[in-house]
Order: C-alpha cells, then sequence, then structure tokens
C-alpha cells in the first residue's frame, strides 16, 4: 500500500495542474448598437411616479384592494406558476447532482455464496468439492477531472437554474400581468354595462313621453316605433356584455387556480376620472437587466456555452483512481479477521480511438445550439425593446384621444339637450333625436374604451419593463 501513496499524491497534483477545455464565456452582445433612450419617449415625458423604479409588487401602483388580494394569490395559487416552480427546483437538483462529480463514489456491500466446483474441468479438478465464499468489500471511484468537464457540466447546470429561477420570475410576472389585464377589461366591461343601464333607464322615460304624446295625437306611430326600438336595442347591448364578463370572471378564476364555479367579483365599473398611474421607464440598456425573460435567454447562452466544453472534454483520455479493500474468507469465524483481509490500488486511463465521427457530430451539434440561443437573446431583447415602444406609443396617442374625446362627449350631450327640447316644442321629429342620442351614447361608450385602454397599455408597459423583478446579485 505504501508504494502507491506516492502515486496518489503525483495524481492528486496533476489533478489540481488540470486544464479546463472548451471556450471560456464571454457575454455576447444584445444589439449592435445600444440606443440611449426609447425613441417613443421623444418630445413627451411620462408624468414621473414618487418612486423611481418599479417594486415587486407593482400592482399597488393602481391603487385597487380588490386588485392586490388577487394579485397576491397568482403566486401561491397559479397552476402555470407551480409549473415553473417544480422546473426551477429539478434544475437546483440537477446543479447538485453535477457537483457530485467532484468527489469519488464509495460503495460497500457483503455477500455469502456456497459453491460446488465442476467434476468435468480437467485432470487435477476437485469435482463435487464445496465451497463457502464470504465477502466484504470497499470500493471506491474517483474520475479525475483533468480537462474541466465536471466543472464545464457545473457551469452548465449553474447556468440552467439561473435561468429557470428567471423563468420562474417570468411566467409569475406573466400571469399577474394577465390577471390585472384580465380584471381592468371586466371593469372596463362594468363601465359599460353601468352606462348602457343609465341610457336604459333615460330611453324608457323618453319612451313614456313619446306613448302620451302619440296618445294626444301630437306624437306620430313612427315616433312611437323608434322609442320603442331604441329602448330594446340598447337594452340587448347591455345584456350581451354578460358574455364577456363572466368569460373575464372565469379567466380571472383560473389564473387564480381555482374553480370557476368558486369564484366571482362584483361589479366594480372604472372610474371615468382616474387617468392610469404613470410608471417609471428608465433606459434601454436597463432593460437587459430588469426583464427576467432577458435574464433566462442570457444565462441559456451561457449553459449552451459550458456544454461545449463538456463535449470537448470527451476528446482527451479520462483517469479513473480506484481502490477497494475489505475481508474474505471461506468461513464466518474467520471472515472478519486480520489475515482475511485484501486490497487493490491503481489508477487506469482509457481513450477513445475511433467513434466513427461521434464526438465530432455532438461538437457540432452543441456550437449550433450555442449560436441559436445567441440568437434567441438577441431576438427576446429586440422583443423586449419594441414591447416598451409599442406601449409607451399607446400611451402617449390615448391620452391625446382621450382628451378629444371628452369633448366629443361633452358636444354630443349638449346637442341631445338642445334636440330633445326641440322635440318637446313639435319643431323635429323624433328621428332627429334618436340620431344624437345614438352619437352621444357612442361617444360615452368610446370614452370608457379609450380609458380601458390605456390601463392595458400601462399594465402591458410594466410588464415590458420587466414588473419589479431584480436579478439576484
Amino acid at each position: 500500500m505504501k508504494a502507491y501513496i506516492p502515486l496518489i499524491v503525483a495524481t492528486c497534483l496533476l489533478l489540481s495542474a488540470g486544464c479546463t477545455v472548451g471556450p471560456d464565456y464571454v457575454r455576447p452582445t444584445a444589439v449592435a448598437t445600444m440606443p440611449a433612450a426609447f425613441k417613443e419617449l421623444d418630445g413627451w415625458k411620462v408624468a414621473e411616479p414618487k418612486d423611481s423604479a418599479l417594486h415587486e409588487r407593482w400592482w399597488e401602483l393602481f391603487n385597487d384592494p380588490t386588485l392586490n388580494s388577487l394579485a397576491e394569490q397568482v403566486k401561491i395559487s397559479n397552476l402555470t406558476v407551480a409549473v415553473a416552480e417544480a422546473q426551477f427546483r429539478q434544475a437546483r437538483a440537477q446543479l447538485q447532482g453535477a457537483k457530485a462529480g467532484y468527489f469519488p463514489t464509495v460503495s460497500v456491500g457483503a455477500s455469502a455464496a456456497r459453491s460446488q466446483r465442476s467434476g468435468s474441468l480437467g485432470a487435477g479438478s476437485t469435482g463435487g468439492a464445496t465451497s463457502s465464499d464470504f465477502l466484504l468489500p470497499l470500493d471506491v471511484t474517483w474520475e479525475l477531472d483533468l480537462w474541466g468537464k465536471v466543472r464545464r457540466d457545473v457551469e452548465a447546470r449553474e447556468a440552467d437554474s439561473q435561468a429557470a429561477a428567471a423563468n420562474l420570475a417570468a411566467v409569475t410576472l406573466s400571469s399577474q400581468a394577465e390577471l390585472a389585464l384580465d380584471y381592468f377589461l371586466l371593469r372596463t366591461v362594468d363601465s359599460q354595462k353601468q352606462l348602457l343601464e343609465a341610457t336604459t333607464t333615460v330611453y324608457t322615460k323618453a319612451l313614456e313621453l313619446t306613448t302620451n304624446r302619440y296618445a294626444a295625437g301630437v306624437a306620430a306611430k313612427s315616433d312611437l316605433l323608434l322609442a320603442q326600438s331604441q329602448l330594446k336595442s340598447t337594452q340587448a347591448q347591455a345584456l350581451d356584455l354578460g358574455v364577456q364578463r363572466a368569460q373575464l370572471e372565469h379567466a380571472i378564476a383560473l389564473l387564480m387556480g381555482k374553480p370557476t364555479a368558486e369564484f366571482s367579483l362584483p361589479s366594480l365599473p372604472l372610474t371615468l376620472t382616474a387617468p392610469p398611474p404613470p410608471v417609471p421607464v428608465g433606459l434601454p440598456s436597463v432593460l437587459l437587466e430588469r426583464r427576467p425573460d432577458i435574464a433566462g435567454a442570457e444565462r441559456r447562452v451561457a449553459a449552451a456555452n459550458a456544454q461545449i466544453g463538456v463535449a470537448e472534454a470527451a476528446w482527451y483520455p479520462t483517469v479513473r483512481l480506484s481502490a477497494s479493500g475489505g475481508f474474505e474468507a471461506t468461513s464466518v469465524s474467520r471472515w472478519l479477521s486480520w489475515p482475511s483481509r485484501f486490497w487493490a490500488v491503481g489508477p487506469a486511463v482509457a481513450e477513445s480511438v475511433f467513434d466513427g465521427g461521434l464526438r465530432r457530430a455532438q461538437d457540432e451539434q452543441l456550437k449550433g445550439a450555442y449560436d441559436a440561443t445567441v440568437a434567441t437573446y438577441r431576438q427576446t431583447v429586440l422583443t423586449g425593446f419594441r414591447e416598451v415602444e409599442d406601449n409607451l406609443a399607446a400611451l402617449r396617442i390615448l391620452e391625446e384621444e382621450s382628451l378629444v374625446q371628452n369633448e366629443a362627449v361633452k358636444a354630443a350631450a349638449d346637442s341631445v339637450t338642445i334636440v330633445r327640447n326641440q322635440y318637446k316644442a313639435g319643431t323635429v321629429s323624433y328621428l332627429s333625436v334618436i340620431v344624437l342620442q345614438a352619437s352621444e351614447l357612442a361617444n360615452e361608450r368610446s370614452a370608457i374604451d379609450i380609458l380601458g385602454r390605456r390601463m392595458s397599455a400601462t399594465l402591458l408597459l410594466i410588464k415590458a419593463l420587466g414588473g419589479g423583478w431584480a436579478p439576484p446579485p
């Protein structure tokens, strides 16, 4: 045994001086030229919020207690988030499994056998003789990481684990943003329904007036029929909104991981005088760190780069250091005695000299996979920039449209007041009233729709900016 100690020491020294094959990771450039600012901010600046950065509980910007309670439950009960969380735990376990390659494998066992030797083995054989064999071995095997195969594998698994963590954050953000979008769409529907119900009340009074005028012989039968048609059409529009509201309510229940039969939301219209909250935008370069999907794509590039090193290590010989020892005897009484001991120790070197091009093909395959992840990373970055620009443009244009639409609503309301008085005075037909009332209702519904779209654009901007996620240090 002592004769092998210098060999073991020399092997360990060789291990410590071992190299790591494969390319060292360098983060690829995201875009050819990083813009200094977002284009859609030129000539227009978003109102500055109180805080200069989004926080993890970004939905609290809307000051809506119902939304706060719903968004909190997504992280706990959403099943898509649960899948991503399980995948993260799986990736973390794979990282721990890769780190096990740094250490030797130790196994121990025990066996007992009774055997009889064949008498047909040739001259001198002791045919028919029986013997016992009691074995208690301890085996140690260690594959030395001379070329960095294990180190590259750990590097790849660590990047995969970080990518899985970023994916969990991306899925959580996407689910919470989708819930908030559905929530504000539902509130927009509630506002539309409230408007139609209020309009129905007005049209009912108008029908009563027209009915009285017809009974007195002042109004024509056509006026009465127009008033009835207008009322029933508006009631039908209000009822039709129930389909969309039910579907949105069901979608929110699904995002919360609840059966649709066990979830309902009371009607809560939007406040037309409350604009969407301001959102801190920041610089394009910050987006690369703030979006979890971009961070995850970059980590997958790092993992693909490390896998190239794992494949290149296959070109070099593998060196294993093995040792075994224990006790072996032909009887139980002598099994664990000192003379029954045995041991063996020594290295083994193996090298593939021909594999039909397998290793070269694996190298090319992993280099192709790396190039694909780089392209995916850059595409994710460009998509992030586009989503921010899209929603900045939407917010800017919708804010201008809202101001114009509010003026249109006021003008329509004034015109309806005038023509209604003219109709009471008998100077115009009821058709004139119908036309202007329809215009007023259309303008009011457009104003509600624009506010809902502004809320949606704000939510999509928050999602495009990465919500309140921040990468771990």
